[in-house]
């Protein structure tokens, strides 16, 4: 995959004039007159952070943290123009300018949202403006607390990093992709490779930093309870504009397994594999013998195992080639899991066994796109996930489920025929596979944002009973409870996407 090197142009945009009464009267140039205002007396110029579409440097900025193509075309309705705040007081300024005017607001940290939604809109006719949080990439270890603190626009590879320059024996409980931003991936929840041992990143998460719907920045302690329940697995952009995170570190021993095996099933003249990974918070025997007695089918043997530290073992789950040094993760840009392709997502829980006939159905599916087009990855619960009860943060998805299914669909093709067929494939597995997933509702979650579940209306119009369609199935219960804080925080809905919490009033 080429790699996007970081562009200097990003210090050195110029904010374009504006001569004419017409050009004026612009939502956007209103906007751009309500940011100077606000921000006048401001040491650090908020002018040198905006990219308006006439800025040169509007498209590098803007295409820097796509990582869908899908959202990367012609024909994708994009900012009006890009803000990228350096203190929290260009944060501000945004959120009061767009709320004056109209505006919607998209925030974007790492840029991997499913749908585009933090950089581009599905809707026709949506004036919105991209708070993007690159230059809030600090990260702060304190190994004597076992904390750290993770501003919104750092990846999850920066936060790796940081940890294992400090301490070789502690770690974070979060996901493979280095390069999801933690404003974002903190919001929805975050499963990862410790999920059994230690939950959700956002399990982890013991303090953070917002600046709300009225400019006002606030901690745990002024946010309230209510407000920092929901925004951990709530959903990003709806409560607020996250700006840091407090996580609690977790102890790792200074040696970790892993293993890669690669399964074939040989089916007429095609082959399906089947790839089990696996992190061991010990060493190799440990994982021979645990896996000896508790799946002997999959044949394990010590030459398929490998001891490493933990920070080699987020190199590994990255897919990077053996003996890659750990400052890859430093790179934002790169990510060898889905490369460029462009793509769809959906989820599923499973709740009981599924049947070896409906698999045969799978691997039938799986043949009609051809190698690598499509692909299901299984993440198992159980463990630390089901001893959390579902109601103590909004992801609800807790005892009971044995397997998340993430479905994936990769195309290259450019043209909305390729992308019908693929899209089409894939809506098609995940009809199949009703039947023998969770049910009423069927769950989804919700960092793999999947439209096509339900979407609210145009221009923040939505009702409670229209986002209900959709919110159930992320959240169960706990969506009505989130209605409740967005209401309580947010009632003029200023947080708002295609699918953000509505307040009770609309």
């Amino acid at each position: 995959m080429p790699r996007h090197p970081f562009l200097l142009l990003l210090l050195l945009p110029l904010l374009c004039s504006h001569n004419t009464a017409a050009d004026d009267d612009q939502p956007h140039n209103r906007f751009l007159q309500c940011l100077d205002s606000e921000n006048s007396a401001a040491a650090d110029s908020i002018s040198k952070l905006i990219y308006t579409d006439t800025n040169p440097s509007y498209s590098s900025v803007l295409q820097f943290s796509i990582r869908n193509p899908r959202f990367n075309t012609s024909t994708t309705l994009k900012p009006l123009l890009i803000v990228t705040p350096r203190n929290i007081s260009h944060i501000q300024a945004t959120i009061k300018c767009s709320a004056k005017h109209g505006l919607q607001l998209r925030v974007r940290s790492g840029g991997h949202d499913y749908e585009g939604l933090s950089y581009a809109s599905l809707l026709p006719n949506v004036q919105f403006i991209v708070l993007d949080m690159i230059n809030f990439q600090d990260v702060a270890v304190d190994v004597a607390s076992k904390t750290a603190w993770v501003q919104a626009g750092a990846t999850l590879g920066q936060l790796y990093y940081a940890i294992a320059q400090k301490s070789s024996t502690l770690a974070f409980p979060a996901g493979v992709c280095p390069t999801v931003g933690a404003g974002g991936y903190f919001s929805g929840g975050g499963y990862g490779t410790m999920q059994r041992k230690h939950g959700l990143a956002a399990d982890n998460v013991v303090d953070a930093v917002f600046i709300d719907a009225k400019g006002r920045t606030l901690g745990r302690s002024s946010m309230g309870e209510d407000m920092f329940w929901a925004v951990r697995g709530g959903g990003g952009n709806t409560f607020g504009v996250a700006v840091a995170w407090k996580v609690k570190l977790v102890a790792v021993p200074e040696k970790v397994t892993v293993f890669r095996v690669r399964r074939t099933l040989e089916q007429n003249a095609t082959t399906i594999q089947a790839t089990f990974n696996a992190l061991f918070l010990g060493g190799a025997e440990g994982v021979l013998k645990l896996i000896g007695d508790k799946f002997p089918e999959l044949g394990l043997v010590k030459e398929d195992c490998t001891e490493m530290s933990w920070i080699e073992s987020t190199v590994h789950f990255a897919r990077f080639p053996a003996n890659t040094p750990p400052a890859i993760l430093l790179n934002r840009t790169i990510t060898l899991l889905t490369g460029s392709a462009k793509y769809k997502g959906k989820s599923d829980y499973v709740q009981k066994p599924i049947s070896e006939t409906v698999w045969e159905g799978v691997w039938k599916k799986l043949d009609e796109l051809g190698p690598l087009a499509g692909a299901l990855v299984m993440i198992p619960y159980g463990g630390k996930m089901a001893e959390i009860p579902a109601s103590s943060l909004p992801f609800p998805h807790r005892a009971g489920n044995l397997f998340l299914i993430q479905y994936d669909v990769f195309w290259n093709e450019d043209g909305a025929e390729a992308e019908e067929r693929h899209v089409d494939w894939i809506r098609e597995m995940y009809s199949y596979m009703t039947p023998y997933v969770s049910q009423n509702p069927r769950g989804a979650y919700m960092n793999y944002r999947d439209l096509d579940i339900g979407m609210n209306a145009v221009e923040g119009k939505t009702s409670y009973r229209e986002a209900r369609v959709w919110g159930v199935k992320y959240f169960k219960s706990n969506f009505d409870r989130l209605v409740r804080v967005k209401t309580a925080v947010d009632p003029e809905n200023v947080f708002r996407n295609e699918q953000s919490i509505p307040p009770f009033s609309l």
